[in-house]
């Protein structure tokens, strides 16, 4: 059993307050873009997905996410009533919803993708692989169905 030694030694202690960092900075750099770091990512997750295989299903966008089932539900409705995203009835189960990004979704969330990948790179320094690598590892059990990318 490990033996505790205070907060400051603690790999996830700084992982919090790193992420917590990362977020206030991309969402303060996607401001003038109008959207929200959880707009952001439900909006790029959708169209990665439906470039990686067909249209995915709004819970896959969600899971991809990371977003909670009826908040990611709610962000989803929203950016389609800002003309982002399209929902429509899966053809065999009209239960599923499978979501598709619009010319406009594609071009916001082209846009907020590179000041993103430019926080990245502000924040994490040119040798961040590694770091990405061992946070994929970890993060990988939660979305297995996602390939590397």
């Amino acid at each position: 059993m490990a033996e505790p030694k205070g907060p400051l030694q603690s790999p996830g202690f700084w992982l919090h307050h790193a992420a917590l960092e990362w977020r206030a900075t991309v969402e303060r750099n996607l401001r003038p873009l109008g959207l929200t770091l959880t707009q952001f990512n439900l909006l790029a997750s959708a169209g990665w997905l439906a470039r990686h295989g067909d249209l995915p299903t709004q819970q896959q966008v969600v899971d991809m996410a990371g977003a909670d089932r009826m908040m990611g539900s709610r962000v989803i409705r929203a950016l389609e009533d800002r003309g982002f995203l399209t929902r429509r009835p899966d053809a065999t189960d009209a239960r599923i919803l499978r979501i598709e990004a619009t010319t406009a979704g594609r071009d916001v969330a082209r846009r907020g993708i590179q000041i993103v990948v430019d926080t990245d790179a502000e924040i994490f320094g040119p040798d961040s692989a590694e770091l990405r690598d061992r946070l994929q590892s970890i993060a990988a059990q939660r979305i297995p169905y996602i390939g590397q990318d």
